[in-house]
This record gives structure tokens, sequence and C-alpha cells, in this order.
């Protein structure tokens, strides 16, 4: 099996989980074209970290599920720089996104949320608790994050109380990350890059796949929890 065919075997394993039949976005199959993207990156070598990063900084801004990436950077880049790698890229585009709503397009935000009462909540929270609200929004995926990116540059939360909550996004981060690596290592399985591992190796993996998914889904609990009581109008 080629580094391609691998790279499409773990591309077509991991994603339907997350998007059932691959999306269409302007007549094209977003599954297909993300993992295009992705083996370009992974045949840039050294260069390709600073690429991922400057894609998905561009796909936050743009809407694109950041979930797809985020798996394919575990794929490319293994657990360890495919966090480091998604958290920088998912922070600039966060902030870009920010300013954007800040300066750029109120009115277009505004309109997005006029309707949603559980927006309406945390604009009123966040003026007194900007940091803390930011980082229990990254923690617990109560709304749609590449649209809370342009919502929260409409509040009165300070550029640095929203970049330090970024933080928030770690735990997500390593457990979509490490889901993606995984994936990719029983691809190559058998392989040359990839001898087949023993036992034990292979229970220590999904034990720590398992520990991670615990980890995440508890501080994901308390979070809710937190954020419940700080936004009183907020049914989580």
């Amino acid at each position: 099996m080629t580094g391609l065919e691998r790279m499409q075997f773990v591309w077509l394993l991991a994603v339907p989980a997350f998007v059932q039949g691959g999306p269409q976005v302007s007549g094209l199959n977003l599954q297909a074209e993300l993992y295009a993207v992705l083996q370009w990156v992974k045949d840039l070598g050294i260069g390709g970290g600073f690429a991922f990063i400057a894609i998905y900084s561009a796909a936050t801004v743009l809407f694109v599920p950041g979930s797809l990436l985020t798996l394919g950077a575990g794929i490319v880049f293994g657990v360890v720089f495919g966090s480091i790698y998604v958290f920088i890229g998912a922070t600039i585009g966060a902030i870009a996104a920010f300013l954007v709503g800040r300066y750029l397009a109120r009115a277009w935000v505004s309109q997005k949320i006029a309707d949603n009462p559980k927006f309406a909540a945390i604009d009123q929270a966040v003026a007194r608790a900007g940091f803390k609200i930011v980082l229990l929004t990254r923690l617990s995926p109560v709304f749609p994050f590449n649209l809370l990116n342009y919502a929260f540059g409409i509040t009165g939360v300070s550029l640095q109380d929203y970049a330090l909550g970024s933080i928030g996004m770690i735990p997500g981060t390593v457990m979509y990350v490490y889901l993606g690596s995984l994936a990719g290592d029983l691809a190559m399985l058998g392989t040359v890059e990839q001898p087949t591992a023993a036992t034990v190796e292979w229970g220590i993996r999904i034990l720590g796949l398992m520990a991670t998914v615990v980890v995440t889904l508890y501080v994901t609990w308390i979070a809710r929890r937190a954020l419940a009581a700080e936004v009183k109008d907020l049914e989580l």
C-alpha cells in the first residue's frame, strides 16, 4: 500500500463518522477536497506544518468544519505536532473571525444571531466575565465554533480575554487529533513503515485514546455546568 493509498484509506475510514456521505459545498465534495489538501500538505515535508496552520486558519474564517482537518492533522503529523498545529491554526483563525465580526461585518453577524436566545444570554454574561465565558464556551461545544468566533466580535469581550480563552480548545483538539493518529497507525499496520505491533503496544494506544475521550467528556460536562450557572438564561 503506497503512502497515497494509506492516506486515502484513513480519510475514508475516519471522516464518515463525522460527515455522512461527504458534505457538498457549492457543488464540491468537501471531503474529497480536504483530502486533496492534506495530501498536498503531507508532500511539502518540513514546510507542511506552516502550510497546515495557514489552511486551518483560513478554513476557520470560511466556516469549513474543523473536525475534518483536525482528524487529518493526526494522520499527517501525529498527536503532538498535529495538536500544536491545529491549536495554533484554530486560534489564529478564531482571532481573525473575531476581528472581522467586530470591525467589518457587525451587521451581518448581528442578523445571524438575532433570533438565538443563547447568544443573547452569552452577550449579557460576557460583559461581566469575558475570559471565563469564552473559556467555558470553548470547553463546552454548545455553540457552532465558527459562528461563535464572529459572534464574540460584537460582544463587549476584549481581544485579550478572547484570545486567552482559546486555551479551552485544547482538550477537544487533542481528542480529535489522537483519533486521526490512531486511525493512521491502523492503516499502516503490517507495512514496512509500521510493522505489526505487539498486542501490549496497541492496548496502550487504545487505552490512551479511551482516557483522552473520558477526560475530554468530563471536562466538557464540568464546563457545561459552570456555563449554565454563569449564564442563567442558558438552557444546556
